[in-house]
């Protein structure tokens, strides 16, 4: 079956997918330059993510979505197994909001050109200036009531096994005095994980876990320093068994 799934990957899911992310990164970026880049910079991108999966035959499960309040918005926090995290919240969160990601994924061919376009917030570390520019784009759009979504982690893991939670998203979710809702995805790094990148994947099932969201009971350091363990208990507690338990990343 292992071989059987590999052809198919190569001689049809590869193929229709390329199609696929092509007309989505047409559909962003003509859609978000004629306006309303609120609908055009999410729905293509959620629509893709299913095709992905689906084209790839991956089942999904979702648990946990009665926890969000409709019109709230949220600061989305989730541990980082993989690749194929980002089609599981794109595709299946069911929430409208933008992705704080690394600037260098700016550079992936279409991909990056689509984030651009539909202004997705790129995370640039290097000097005070670009930081700032950073949090005010994911300021402002917390304040016109979208979502963020981020990986506080700030790499996909090694082990599948958690790293530490940087302290920046809850920084901005105490600033904006926001709920935290922590996610916890499962299955991602036996499909694909960051050591295989551009190799065949392998079938596992998606879980999606989306918690209860946290909310701010005060502002300043201790609040945050509040909220980032309880998430971070929050996403650890429903890891698979075998990725519970702290483990450091290399390159965090």
């Amino acid at each position: 079956m292992k071989y059987l799934y590999r052809i198919y990957q190569l001689l049809i899911a590869l193929p229709l997918g390329l199609v696929a992310t092509v007309l989505t990164v047409l559909a962003v970026v003509i859609g978000c330059s004629l306006g309303n880049g609120h609908f055009w910079g999410y729905y293509p991108g959620r629509w893709w993510s299913k095709v992905i999966l689906w084209l790839l035959l991956i089942p999904v499960k979702v648990e946990g979505r009665g926890n969000m309040e409709r019109g709230q918005s949220y600061v989305f926090v989730a541990n980082h197994q993989g690749a194929f995290d980002i089609f599981l919240i794109y595709g299946h969160l069911g929430r409208n909001f933008k992705w704080m990601m690394k600037q260098s994924l700016r550079k992936l061919p279409l991909v990056g050109w689509a984030c651009a376009k539909s202004h997705q917030i790129f995370v640039n570390k290097h000097g005070v200036s670009n930081i700032k520019k950073t949090y005010d784009a994911a300021r402002s759009t917390l304040q016109g009531g979208t979502s963020v979504t981020v990986f506080p982690e700030g790499s996909r893991t090694f082990t599948g096994h958690m790293g530490q939670f940087k302290k920046g998203a809850f920084a901005l979710a105490d600033e904006l005095q926001l709920p935290v809702v922590p996610l916890t995805i499962n299955g991602s790094f036996d499909i694909l994980p960051r050591m295989r990148d551009g190799h065949f994947v392998t079938w596992h099932r998606l879980k999606l876990t989306i918690h209860q969201p946290i909310y701010p009971t005060g502002q300043g350091p201790d609040n945050i320093q509040a909220t980032t363990s309880q998430a971070y208990d929050a996403v650890m507690s429903s890891l698979e068994g075998k990725y519970q338990g702290y483990v450091e990343n290399p390159d965090q």
